[in-house]
């Protein structure tokens, strides 16, 4: 990649939030080595060519996907620390795929686990991010009952990020007031404010992610992340997917 000095960023700082299943590639389950590989070079052509600080926080669905993929009868607890562990494990392997590539990176875990990553400190990940490194934010809040989605959140008010980027997978390429797979008359959303997405209960994040960043003033994108080069055209400020926030 060549260094693209005349671009300017719409945003120094972000959170890129990709769906476990989008890393899972066509499968949608375990994980996928170019898929993986593909999302690095995005990851880093934003750190290396357009200078933005990138925190990553990553889904665990391709190994579990929480209540619904729990045993029958699973403790509700138990099973969302099931999940915790299966995004470790993706934030290990989007490690291995941008080291491989010449991005220095760390993983930071909201449960401890000082073999394998370091514990969450947020001081320590704003630093990293100042000197250059991606960072990988693993198993969620590390308490039971918050999502991803709600993580991100969290993670992006906390490192001061200037927006929110969730990828999904599916090839759902934004917001729509209805499910496009199922429904063909579904309509696509360029921009929606966080009211509308919340009392419209459009399927964006969870309700709790909405709310804190409509407190926080953290705008969101939602793209489809399986799209080539959907990560810098949404820096660059071209129209990519849905914005949601305040209108």
């Amino acid at each position: 990649m060549t260094n693209d000095s005349t671009t300017t960023p719409r945003w120094r700082r972000i959170v890129f939030k990709p769906s476990g299943e989008a890393l899972a590639g066509p499968s949608g389950r375990g994980l996928d080595g170019p898929t993986l590989d593909a999302t690095a070079r995005e990851i880093i052509d934003l750190r290396q060519n357009l200078g933005v600080d990138v925190a990553v926080v990553v889904g665990g669905g391709n190994f579990w996907r929480g209540r619904t993929g729990a045993i029958e009868g699973m403790d509700a607890t138990q099973s969302d620390h099931i999940g915790m562990l299966g995004t470790v494990m993706n934030a290990l392997a989007l490690q291995d795929a941008l080291e491989r590539q010449g991005q220095p990176t760390r993983v930071q875990s909201a449960i401890e686990m000082p073999r394998i990553a370091e514990a969450y400190i947020r001081r320590r990940a704003v630093r990293h991010l100042e000197k250059g490194r991606v960072v990988i934010f693993a198993a969620g809040t590390g308490n039971p009952f918050f999502t991803t989605d709600t993580a991100a959140a969290l993670r992006a008010a906390e490192i001061e990020a200037d927006a929110l980027l969730k990828g999904t997978h599916s090839g759902v390429d934004g917001v729509y007031d209805a499910d496009p797979r199922v429904d063909d008359s579904a309509v696509k959303y360029d921009e929606v404010g966080y009211m509308e997405v919340m009392t419209k209960n459009l399927k964006v994040m969870d309700a709790t992610a909405i709310a804190f960043c409509r407190d926080n003033s953290i705008p969101i994108v939602v793209f489809d992340m399986t799209s080539p080069g959907a990560l810098r055209s949404i820096l660059c400020g071209e129209a990519v997917g849905t914005m949601v926030h305040d209108v």
